[in-house]
């Protein structure tokens, strides 16, 4: 259950927002109604989350597996759920991404560089990050140093969210239910 309300001011721009969601999403995230009730903070994190969007040194593929790594980390289920369902629209395979939480006891799904980007994502993701030089050296020499930035920036930005999300309380909004993903074993 949310720790917040989830029923913010009726202003503008939470109207907005809602209206934004509901179009692209198919229902109006929990995230943006808690975010709703500090029109700064809000304003200020969907422009940040807009120019995140246009970062495009990493691939895709590789950025969205950075990104659930560090949502099972935390263990933040609606981050993951949503992560489900975003990879399911990039065209992620449903195995892959029920495989993400426990990637490290299924790692012949991952390719090696995959498998290396997850461990970066946990490393960092951990207080205090245990991000080793070799292991950045090596995805330096793998991916570039544009792609690595925005690499260490994604996984800075989703332990943004999901310990926000995690800290209001916020669970699974079913998204994932749409595309069916089963349950990791």
């Amino acid at each position: 259950m949310a720790r917040i309300s989830l029923t913010p001011p009726r202003t503008v721009l939470n109207r907005l927002v809602s209206w934004y969601s509901r179009r692209t999403y198919g229902k109006v995230m929990e995230p943006g109604q808690a975010y709703g009730h500090n029109p700064r903070v809000l304003f200020g994190y969907l422009r940040f989350e807009q120019r995140a969007a246009k970062w495009n040194a990493l691939d895709a593929g590789l950025k969205h597996l950075a990104v659930m790594a560090t949502a099972s980390r935390i263990n933040c289920s609606w981050c993951m759920d949503f992560g489900y369902w975003e990879g399911d629209k990039m065209g992620l395979a449903p195995e892959k991404a029920e495989k993400v939480p426990v990637w490290r006891e299924s790692r012949e799904a991952f390719t090696e560089l995959e498998l290396l980007v997850m461990e970066y994502a946990e490393a960092m993701t951990e207080t205090e990050p245990t991000v080793t030089d070799e292991l950045a050296a090596e995805l330096v020499s793998r991916l570039g140093e544009a792609a690595f930035v925005e690499l260490t920036a994604m996984v800075a930005l989703e332990n943004l969210r999901s310990r926000v999300n995690s800290a209001f309380g916020l669970t699974s909004q079913g998204f994932s239910e749409s595309c069916r993903v089963p349950a990791a074993r």
